[in-house]
């Protein structure tokens, strides 16, 4: 099951966290991964960890916030590969604000990052999917993503970014699948990445934090991956449109 070989999966934000994580995933189970970030340092080693595992790996240097940055990744991408068939839309920011001292610069960085460079980068990327009828976008959404009955004060803009994620999932899985193309998100909880180091780390933000979850822990990368990996193959072949909360119980309770 879940055998992804001959695939190739483009993964934005690989430079660390679940990005990392399901380009490790997606390359254990055969597929040959594009890894983008602004950091190409960190892509260059991860692709050689990829590489060392007798895998293909490819690292570009990409801003998901700028069109061009993304046309010419996936350009080279395809260029050394042949197709494109996995897109796993990960890359994001948060920044905490009140919301009335929220400045437009902030707002702008978040949704240009969060949702606008979701938006173009599966454009450009379901182009090259819809030549061979087949493809799988997978967008990272999460628990702040709205409709489900909570609240998270001061990142009213990664929220509403969050929330528009699965909107623009819903409406892409309905107009791409006559192209043959699936698309559905994942919702984290609190996971173990760079952006929750600080938090986790802090004794009472990290309680206040975990005690919602009837898991009373933080979640690892490696387990929003194992997500990626099930939306990416031919198992979720009937799934699309889709929001799965990898989060550890949080909104069950």
């Amino acid at each position: 099951m879940f055998d992804l070989t001959n695939k190739v999966a483009f993964v934005t934000g690989a430079s660390s966290g679940i990005g990392r994580a399901s380009a490790l995933a997606l390359a254990n189970q055969g597929a040959k991964v594009v890894v983008t970030a602004r950091r190409m340092d960190k892509l260059v080693a991860l692709a050689a960890e990829i590489k060392s595992h007798g895998h293909q790996a490819l690292a570009i240097a990409m801003d998901v916030t700028k069109k061009s940055e993304i046309d010419s990744a996936i350009t080279k991408a395809v260029s050394e590969f042949g197709r494109l068939d996995i897109l796993l839309n990960n890359a994001g920011v948060a920044e905490f604000a009140p919301f009335l001292d929220m400045t437009e610069a902030q707002w702008d960085k978040t949704l240009d990052t969060n949702l606008k460079g979701y938006f173009f980068v599966a454009q450009t990327a379901a182009r090259e999917m819809a030549k061979n009828k087949w493809g799988r976008i997978i967008n990272i959404s999460s628990i702040a993503s709205a409709g489900v009955g909570v609240g998270f004060p001061q990142i009213a803009q990664y929220c509403a970014s969050k929330g528009g994620v699965i909107g623009l999932t819903e409406a892409l899985a309905d107009e791409l699948a006559p192209m043959g193309i699936l698309v559905n998100a994942i919702g984290p909880g609190v996971i173990e990445t760079d952006m929750t180091t600080g938090m986790l780390k802090d004794p009472t933000q990290a309680a206040q934090l975990l005690s919602r979850a009837p898991l009373k822990r933080a979640g690892k990368a490696e387990e929003i991956a194992a997500a990626v990996v099930y939306f990416a193959s031919d198992e979720a072949s009937y799934t699309t449109g889709a929001t799965l909360y990898v989060d550890g119980g949080w909104l069950a309770t």
